[in-house]
């Protein structure tokens, strides 16, 4: 059965979309920690991110890259952190979260409430921003 990430990769759940290339599609967390949070997910639907064919692996992590600078570009902070926990769905994906402080990477937290609009104005920014 398809993860939610595929379902969404393969538009048949909608998304905040950022950018996608051969390899990677990269969406905002709509339950994200801040304004601009992001997933990016490989096409490839693997569970652990270190099971990863080394091409994948790289291609992620390289696309993560243009991801966060896009995003640094976009939302005022002062670091992308980058975390991979990879326990709430079986799809290997990295979170990019804009960081003023430590505590700004805590999932514990309490979520961002966004509208659809607010959505839909940073998704389109971030991807302005690309490189």
């Amino acid at each position: 059965m398809a993860t939610i990430f595929t379902k969404i990769i393969n538009g048949e759940i909608p998304s905040y979309k950022v950018a996608e290339n051969e390899y990677c599609y990269a969406f905002l967390d709509i339950s994200p920690l801040e304004k601009g949070h992001t997933l990016v997910v490989p096409k490839k639907e693997i569970d652990y991110i270190f099971d990863l064919d080394d091409k994948s692996f790289q291609e992620l992590h390289l696309f993560s890259k243009r991801i966060a600078k896009a995003i640094k570009k976009t939302v005022s902070c002062e670091k992308i952190g980058v975390a991979v926990i990879g326990l709430e769905v079986p799809h290997a994906h990295i979170h990019l979260v804009p960081l003023k402080e430590v505590g700004d990477l805590d999932f514990k937290r309490s979520k961002k409430q966004l509208t659809e609009e607010e959505f839909k104005t940073i998704a389109s920014q971030i991807a302005a921003n690309l490189e």
